[in-house]
């Protein structure tokens, strides 16, 4: 059993230095994520070719798919553990922790039969290149036979978050992402192995992170230690954390299947298309990485604030947070559009795969401050107790107004542009909606409203 207080107490202190303190190593840590994610599409992509490229981009929306409903309701336990180490109650927060481990062990399982046995059909339903069908059949049969390693890792990070250690799981990430890369490298170029190859050292390297959060949980003397005996439901803190994370795993479910819309939309433009706009979405993740970071800060910061009754704090903490979301995601935003040919050029040689990845780096790009502002307005939302509203906002906007933007423009105007421009449009709806829900509600009261 180990001493530690890596733990951060967002109830005291400076603001600012708190959440970027905070922010920083899950900053550094989505970073090698995204890296070792990108690295998968640069190997296969230079080492297996366009095809094997366009084969793994073409099941990046399937596997959010059918991951994203339970990270969106695990993501409940991460509001419920935060609120209560906030209010200093022990016995709750490892009643939470426990009851998590075990929902996410049992979606584990229950992604591994689902996510292999449906993943043909619903490639075909997507209308995914035939040229290309048995090779992303294979890739992502691969990667959900591993599914527990993925809902697992969620679980330990989330609980390390929510009690603000934001440090070792980037430890635990980097690790894992380095042992990503060379596993790659390892299973394509000297097993000769396929695109099941890169599936293979995801896969792996997940399972590495898992043993190494759990390990650490597990010998820690803190309030949040977990026993592998007390893992099972209790179904009272059950209930609380699917009333939070169940507006939110609905949310994501529903968006990645308005995503799946826009990805046939993408796949009737040919497997050039496909593989440029997969191109772009790896890079467009490096856009993702502030926001990713301080909406994790955000909902840790609120949570844990109005657990303990620090009510302005928390309006300042909100303030700050998505300030620093959107301007970094905006720098980024304008680099990409300056490296565009660039960015996308890395990833295929094939002049009509890198013209459509710069046509929809170059309409997208320049929005990602209302990207950013979407998130972190639900953030804090989500962190308050409040997860029904970014709900709403985003099912109406970015699935409803998504799909029917495609139905009723694509025929008319036959070009991959009004598909590319359906985001910027969506993400500026929804933060309309979200910055007057923001101003105009009394969400710093919502934990004592519901008791």
């Amino acid at each position: 059993m180990i001493a530690t207080h890596d733990h951060e107490r967002m109830t005291e202190g400076s603001i600012g230095g708190k959440m970027i303190r905070f922010a920083v190593p899950l900053f550094i840590g989505n970073l090698f994520q995204q890296l070792y994610n990108t690295a998968d599409a640069l190997i296969v992509g230079n080492m297996l070719g366009n095809d094997a490229l366009a084969a793994v981009s073409a099941t990046g929306t399937l596997v959010f798919l059918l991951i994203s409903f339970f990270g969106g309701v695990s993501a409940g336990a991460g509001v419920v553990i935060s609120r209560y180490f906030g209010a200093r109650d022990p016995e709750k927060m490892q009643r939470a922790i426990h009851t998590d481990l075990a929902f996410d062990l049992a979606s584990g399982l229950f992604l591994t039969v689902v996510g292999t046995t449906l993943t043909p059909f619903i490639l075909r339903l997507m209308g995914t290149p035939e040229d290309v069908m048995d090779r992303a059949v294979l890739y992502v049969r691969v990667y959900f036979a591993g599914s527990l390693g993925l809902t697992l890792y969620n679980s330990c990070r989330g609980i390390m978050q929510a009690v603000g250690d934001s440090k070792h799981p980037l430890q635990y990430l980097i690790i894992s992402s380095v042992t990503n890369v060379i596993l790659d490298i390892v299973f394509i170029a000297v097993f000769r192995l396929d695109v099941d190859g890169a599936a293979y050292a995801t896969i792996l390297s997940q399972f590495l992170s898992v043993f190494l959060c759990l390990n650490r949980l597990m010998r820690s003397d803190e309030e949040y230690r977990v026993h592998l005996k007390k893992i099972g439901f209790d179904w009272e803190m059950l209930k609380l954390i699917i009333s939070y994370g169940l507006p939110s795993g609905l949310q994501n479910s529903v968006i990645a299947i308005a995503n799946v819309v826009v990805q046939s939309n993408i796949n009737a433009f040919g497997k050039m298309a496909v593989s440029g706009c997969g191109a772009y979405s790896k890079i467009e993740g490096f856009a993702f990485l502030p926001i990713t970071s301080f909406t994790i800060a955000l909902t840790t910061f609120v949570g844990q604030n109005l657990g303990a009754k620090e009510y302005e704090r928390a309006r300042k903490g909100a303030r700050f947070g998505i300030f620093c979301a959107i301007l970094l995601a905006e720098l980024i935003g304008v680099l990409m559009y300056i490296t565009a040919p660039w960015l996308i050029g890395a990833f295929t040689q094939e002049p009509e795969a890198i013209a459509f990845g710069v046509d929809k780096c170059r309409i997208c790009s320049l929005f990602f401050c209302l990207l950013a502002a979407s998130h972190s307005l639900s953030a804090v939302l989500r962190g308050a107790g409040r997860a029904v509203i970014p709900m709403i906002a985003m099912l109406s906007f970015w699935c409803v107004v998504r799909v029917l933007f495609l139905q009723i423009t694509v025929p008319i105007f036959q070009t991959i542009a009004v598909v590319n421009w359906v985001y910027p449009l969506t993400w500026s709806l929804s933060t309309l909606f979200l910055t007057i829900y923001y101003f105009r509600a009394d969400w710093v009261h919502s934990f004592e409203k519901r008791g």
